[in-house]
């Protein structure tokens, strides 16, 4: 594994959702009406900068609003966690009330974050309304269909609700934990390689370390772990090839090393192997509602013929398969990915 810097766009449009991925979203119940949008959080006169524990700036302000909009707000932001968490079941939020609300210029879709405090026991969660981006949201339904991972999610017109994805974030994981004594370099290092091989074939873009947390799961006999995406707002965007593959990014560099220092190539291969194993699988389970996303990605204009255009060469290139070469869209390029490791599993 070879690592350099990546340059990703400046700034990537937001892409509308469009009637026929409203359609789909609605078929895969996705789609809510929710009591209050993105917009209506945006009606705050004015904010604070919020500082981390170090006393450094988070990228988060604080949001203030008048005083008559507040209740209104909390009590349409706690409807919307019960949408999000229990099928619109109000029963989940009677004793829990909305603790903050907070606001992030950095990035695409400008998150808003929210916690919300369960009053009887002090156990709090979050989650996030964005701003919809057709991007993210395709980012997401691929996630759900070829990752391990569960994600949850929903969308009202121009507003999109997240679930918090708990986990530490990679970039902070790497100054504290990666070398911690009990961990087990080789599987830290096995699931960057599984990860890295995902995000290539999914065609999920910019993993530097931020935009991904390491999940931690205790075993009888030893600890494992999870490297999940939390950010999808680099969605078969990018023309650079090297924007689909966490290990160019110089975020990433521990990360790298430490596969150097613990695999073979053979054991890497061993691991890509594994990971399109595991690929397959998920497909073959859910390949109606991947023919159904594929039939809905393919119409729509998610970035630029130029983007395509880059990027089906450099597929062609690495994979030396002139069979991307005659790839019109960015989901005709994952399409041909998956269709290559089914005939990849089956020899």
């Amino acid at each position: 594994m070879e690592n350099n810097d990546v340059k990703i766009s400046k700034k990537k449009p937001i892409f509308p959702v469009t009637p026929a991925l409203q359609k789909y979203l609605r078929t895969y119940q996705r789609e809510a009406k929710l009591p209050i949008g993105y917009n209506d959080l945006m009606q705050f006169n004015e904010a604070f900068p919020l500082m981390d524990k170090f006393g450094k700036d988070s990228l988060w302000e604080g949001p203030i609003y008048a005083q008559d909009l507040i209740e209104t707000l909390h009590d349409g932001l706690k409807e919307i966690y019960a949408n999000l968490k229990a099928s619109g079941n109000l029963r989940i939020v009677e004793h829990k009330y909305i603790d903050k609300i907070e606001y992030c210029t950095f990035g695409n879709t400008h998150p808003f974050r929210i916690r919300i405090v369960n009053r009887l026991n002090d156990v709090y969660d979050y989650f996030y309304i964005k701003k919809a981006d057709a991007s993210r949201i395709y980012g997401l339904e691929m996630e759900e269909i070829l990752s391990p991972n569960q994600v949850n999610y929903l969308v009202d017109g121009n507003t999109l609700v997240e679930e918090h994805i708990a986990g530490i974030p990679g970039d902070v994981f790497t100054k504290g934990q990666l070398y911690t004594p009990e961990f087990n370099p080789t599987r830290i290092a096995k699931e960057f390689v599984k990860f890295n091989e995902r995000c290539l074939i999914m065609l999920l873009g910019d993993m530097r370390a931020y935009n991904f947390v390491v999940q931690i799961t205790p075993d009888f006999d030893d600890i494992q772990f999870r490297i999940r995406a939390i950010d999808f707002d680099q969605q078969f965007y990018e023309g650079n090839l090297k924007v689909y593959l966490p290990q160019f990014f110089k975020e990433n560099l521990p990360y790298v090393k430490m596969s150097m220092e613990q695999l073979t190539e053979k054991t890497v291969l061993q691991y890509q192997q594994e990971e399109r194993s595991s690929i397959v699988h998920r497909v073959r389970s859910e390949r109606h509602r991947l023919t159904d996303l594929r039939d809905v990605s393919n119409k729509e204009e998610l970035t630029t013929p130029e983007n395509i255009a880059l990027l089906k060469q450099s597929m062609s290139d690495y994979f030396k398969d002139t069979n991307y070469l005659r790839c019109k869209t960015m989901t005709d390029i994952i399409e041909l990915n998956i269709k290559n490791i089914i005939r990849q599993v089956k020899l």
